[in-house]
């Protein structure tokens, strides 16, 4: 989908107030079951990348937040805040253990995230909505206020992907490579669609290859992986046990 994204008044100005502890958060709800699947599904297999994790700020449905305000309107300045489906942000100024984090303001609280997502319901929603008058559209928001550098929408039923970058203050969409996957900068990683079964749902899902082109793993896959490389020692320890024996040459049990 081709969105042309309608240029704000120059004298548009963004800020990056924190939000004070009484601010009401939109508490929107999650559009459908598979939403939170894939989220969790994306973030999973980079907690086995401790310099993926530290410092860093991976959440689904989370507020992302800003001031806009127009000199020139009679309008009070806003506070908008928007819940991207998945994000990450590398680096993000720690908390005290004390603290909760409800939202999160770039510039303020760290750095732009460097790749938001946004999965594709039945109906489109604000995804690709430029609208920034009466309600700031989500696409609007990325990319005029935000400048996050990449932006996913991803329909799971249809493996619909596209992946937009920021270039002169506009997303362009990207094309695939090769093996129909994106190179994210900030992650340093490609993200494709793999389908198939986990946490008991079969379909299509957003997953992680390194830049060598290997599958980062889910934690159940590294755990069977580890048990096929413990059978694969057994049996070779076992045949070359059985060789020793076959040439005369008995081996004492190891406690």
């Amino acid at each position: 989908m081709l969105v042309a994204t309608k240029n704000p008044p120059a004298q548009l100005i963004v800020t990056w107030p924190l939000l004070p502890d009484d601010f009401q958060l939109p508490d929107d709800p999650v559009e459908d079951e598979t939403q939170p699947l894939i989220a969790a599904a994306l973030r999973q297999p980079l907690t086995a990348f401790p310099e993926l994790m530290q410092d860093a700020l991976i959440v689904s449905n989370f507020a992302l937040c800003a001031g806009i305000s127009f000199p020139s309107s009679s309008d009070e300045p806003r506070t908008i805040c928007k819940a991207p489906d998945w994000m990450y942000v590398k680096p993000v100024n720690p908390k005290n253990v004390s603290q909760v984090r409800r939202s999160y303001t770039p510039h303020t609280e760290g750095t732009i995230p460097q790749i938001v997502m946004e999965f594709l319901s039945e109906t489109y929603g604000e995804e690709y909505s430029v609208e920034f008058t009466q309600r700031v559209g989500k696409w609007f928001f990325y990319e005029q206020i935000i400048k996050v550098p990449r932006y996913v929408i991803f329909r799971a039923t249809t493996a619909h992907l596209e992946v937009y970058a920021l270039e002169s203050e506009h997303y362009k969409l990207e094309a695939a490579d090769e093996n129909g996957r994106f190179w994210i900068p900030g992650l340093n990683l490609f993200l494709g669609i793999w389908e198939g079964t986990h946490e008991h749902r079969t379909g299509y899902w957003l997953r992680w290859w390194n830049a060598g082109g290997e599958l980062l793993l889910w934690s159940e896959e590294r755990a069977e992986q580890e048990r096929l490389r413990g059978d694969r020692e057994r049996d070779r320890a076992q045949r070359l046990a059985e060789k020793f024996r076959q040439a005369g040459i008995e081996l004492d049990d190891e406690e």
